[in-house]
């Protein structure tokens, strides 16, 4: 007899991920992808995000429905954020699956940190989440089905020096979490909230070199002194795809119930 294989789990979902160039978003992308989504990518690294989507339909079996589309967005400007949103919905019709993922960081203490950057990051960490949410629940409550994950981080739940814009933000977002929850419980929509610790990305390996500047230490040392602090009980940098795996699980029926919630991945961060 031949084996049944499994149907994908997420299979006949449309799923939208930000920052799905690189990093954890990419990961998320390529894992939804795996279990049966159409996924679009948003990412301003052009280059990068058709590779990614020439890479998943490359990886499709024959008669597979799911599709990876790229679409260049700047998450930072309000305008073509809801722009972006219109074009996936006139794409795809429903967005079963969101994913908020795009970010950036700047290390400065408070008494130098540039109003722009500053202005620049809440637009693109916390007002595009809220404008892409805003734009999809619609969509969802009329399939009576969905999975908003923000992409947090441990900064969501503690402070580090120098990083006041991304904490703050990150601790917002937290609470968009728990707001779109308690909405959208009734519609079958979760809303739930991933605060990993360090994982090895771009956005991370570019930090290296200026918290060495700030705390007066060799780049060499920044990763075990500041981004693996004494109480992480883990020693080491989360990968993408760890993360990428608890998003899957949260976006399946095994989570219908698990909503408003922040889910640790943070090697014992928080712990003592």
């Amino acid at each position: 007899m031949i084996p049944i294989e499994p149907r994908p789990t997420l299979a006949g979902r449309n799923a939208v991920v930000t920052g799905g160039a690189s990093g954890i978003g990419e990961a998320c992308a390529r894992k939804l992808f795996s279990l049966g989504c159409t996924v679009v990518i948003s990412d301003v690294n052009v280059e990068r995000g058709h590779a990614v989507v020439q890479e998943l339909m490359g990886s499709t079996e024959e008669g597979s429905s799911s599709k990876a589309i790229f679409i260049e967005t700047d998450m930072s400007q309000g305008e073509e954020t809801k722009q972006f949103a219109q074009t996936v919905l006139k794409t795809l019709g429903t967005v079963h699956i969101l994913v908020n993922c795009a970010g950036i960081q700047t290390v400065s203490p408070i008494e130098s940190f540039p109003e722009e950057r500053f202005r620049l990051m809440n637009e693109l960490m916390l007002v595009a989440p809220f404008l892409l949410t805003q734009a999809f629940l619609p969509s969802m409550y009329e399939a009576k089905w969905g999975r908003i994950v923000n992409i947090g981080s441990i900064h969501s739940l503690v402070a580090s020096p120098a990083k006041v814009a991304y904490v703050m933000f990150k601790h917002a977002l937290v609470g968009l979490t728990k707001s779109t929850a308690v909405e959208g419980g009734p519609h079958g929509v979760t809303a739930n909230c991933i605060c990993p610790s360090y994982v090895r990305t771009p956005l991370v390996e570019k930090q290296i070199a200026d918290q060495a500047i700030i705390r007066g230490i060799p780049e060499s040392e920044v990763i075990e002194k500041v981004m693996l602090p004494s109480n992480c009980v883990i020693r080491r940098l989360l990968e993408p795809n760890e993360v990428a795996e608890l998003c899957a699980f949260l976006c399946s029926d095994a989570a219908q119930c698990i909503t408003g919630s922040e889910q640790k991945i943070d090697c014992g961060w928080t712990s003592q």
